[in-house]
């Protein structure tokens, strides 16, 4: 199983809006990171920044194919604009992936 991890940062005054948004994620937007494969998902926060970490069943490119294609991800993204900022990755249209420095199994 593939991991993958990404950062974010909240903007200023927004957290609570942002925990808001999540707490009432959109089934259709579950939907889709089922259909990714993505599972083991979490998002911790220190500060405003945000780490995010998921495992990918059918592996990081199908993950990441899949939510670039999808109108529902497309709709969440410009959904969060306002209270977080994100860097894109130009070829994926997902987040960059973290470069990996150590892995207990």
């Amino acid at each position: 199983m593939e991991r993958y991890a990404w950062k974010a940062v909240v903007k200023e005054g927004k957290m609570e809006e942002y925990q808001r948004r999540h707490d009432n994620i959109w089934p259709e937007m579950k939907a889709v990171l089922k259909e990714a494969g993505i599972c083991n998902y979490t998002i911790w926060k220190s500060g405003n920044e945000l780490f995010g970490y998921y495992e990918c069943e059918k592996g990081r490119e199908y993950a990441s194919k899949v939510q670039a294609e999808s109108s529902v991800v497309a709709r969440w993204n410009e959904y969060m604009k306002d209270v977080m900022v994100m860097e894109m990755d130009p070829v994926t249209g997902a987040q960059p992936l973290l470069t990996e420095v150590f892995f207990l199994e």
